[in-house]
C-alpha cells in the first residue's frame, strides 16, 4: 500500500520544495474550529496535516500548545471526538492527515480498535513521540495490517542501533527532533538536527522531516536546506489563538514561502 504521506513530500519535492507539516490540536478552541483551521492549512499549502489530541500529561508540549490542549480538554474533548473531526476534515480535503498522540489513549483506546477507527476516519497515521519500536509490536502490526504511517522520533542523543532501529521501523517519515526539550518556538535551531539527518540518511531514512523550535520562514528554509520537510506548532497554535483563522491562514502562507529550495529542483 502506498504511504499518503511518503506520496505528499514526493509531490512537494518534485515541485522544487520542501514539504511543510502543520501541527494542530483537536478541538481548540472548539471542535467546530479545529476542523476549520486544520482545513485552513490544507488550503495554504500545508503538504500534510498533523492532528494532536488533547492529553493530561502532555511532557513534549511548550506552554503554547499545552494551554490550547488544556482548554480543548475543559470544554470536553473525548478521544471519539478525534474520529469524528479526522472524518469530517478528510471529506473535505486530499491532504493526508497524521495524528500526534501520546500512547496512553491509544492503549485505552485498544491498539486495534485505535487503528481501525482512525483508517475508517480517513487518518493516514500515528505520530508516537513516547512509545519506541521495541516496545511498539502490536501497533506495528496493526499499522501492517491497516496500511497507517507509523512515524517515530528520533533525537540527536539518539545511537546508531537507536537510529537504525527507528529508520527500519518507520514509515511516511521519521520525526527528527531539531533539539533536546519540549516543543515550541526557539531563535536558533539546534546544529545537532542536521548531523541528525545525514546519520538518519546512512542508516537508510527515505524521508526526514524536522520539527521543534521551527518558528519562521527563514528557519522553514534553513531546515529545509537539508532535510525533506519542516514541522512547525506552535508558531500556527499561536497564531489561531490570537487571530483565528485569517491570522492562521496568513502565517501558513508565510511559513510556506520558506519551503523553496534549489536541493529539490530536479526533482531529487
Amino acid at each position: 500500500m502506498v504511504s499518503r504521506v511518503e506520496d505528499a513530500i514526493r509531490k512537494a519535492h518534485e515541485a522544487g520544495r520542501g514539504a511543510f507539516i502543520g501541527y494542530l490540536p483537536v478541538g481548540f478552541p472548539d471542535l467546530q474550529t479545529s476542523i476549520d483551521a486544520a482545513l485552513t492549512l490544507a488550503r495554504n499549502g500545508v503538504d500534510v496535516i498533523e492532528l494532536g489530541p488533547p492529553y493530561s500529561d502532555p511532557v513534549m508540549d511548550g506552554e503554547v500548545i499545552q494551554q490550547a490542549t488544556q482548554q480543548a480538554l475543559a470544554k470536553g474533548y473525548r478521544t471519539r471526538d478525534l474520529f469524528t473531526v479526522l472524518k469530517e476534515i478528510t471529506s473535505r480535503t486530499e491532504v493526508p492527515v497524521v495524528v500526534m498522540t501520546y500512547w496512553n489513549p491509544v492503549l485505552q483506546h485498544g491498539v486495534e480498535r485505535y487503528a481501525d477507527d482512525l483508517l475508517a476516519a480517513g487518518g493516514a497515521g500515528l505520530i508516537t513521540p513516547d512509545i519506541t519500536p521495541e516496545s511498539a509490536a502490536e501497533w506495528i502490526a496493526a499499522s501492517t495490517r491497516t496500511g497507517l504511517d507509523r512515524i517515530f522520533l528520533s533525537a540527536p542523543t539518539s545511537s546508531d542501533a537507536r537510529l537504525e532501529l527507528v529508520t527500519s521501523s518507520s514509515t511516511g517519515f521519521v520525526y527528527t527532533v531539531s533539539t533536546m526539550g519540549i516543543t515550541g518556538e526557539r531563535a536558533a535551531l539546534d546544529r545537532a538536527a542536521r548531523t541528525l539527518v545525514g546519520r538518519l540518511r546512512e542508516h537508510g531514512a527515505r524521508y526526514a522531516c524536522v520539527g521543534i523550535g521551527i518558528s519562521n520562514p527563514e528557519q522553514v528554509a534553513a531546515v529545509v536546506d537539508y532535510a525533506d520537510g519542516a514541522i512547525v506548532g506552535t508558531a500556527l497554535v499561536k497564531a489561531l489563538r490570537d487571530g483565528g483563522l485569517e491570522q492562521l491562514a496568513a502565517t501558513t502562507r508565510a511559513l510556506v514561502d520558506g519551503t523553496p529550495s534549489a536541493r529539490f529542483s530536479t526533482g531529487n
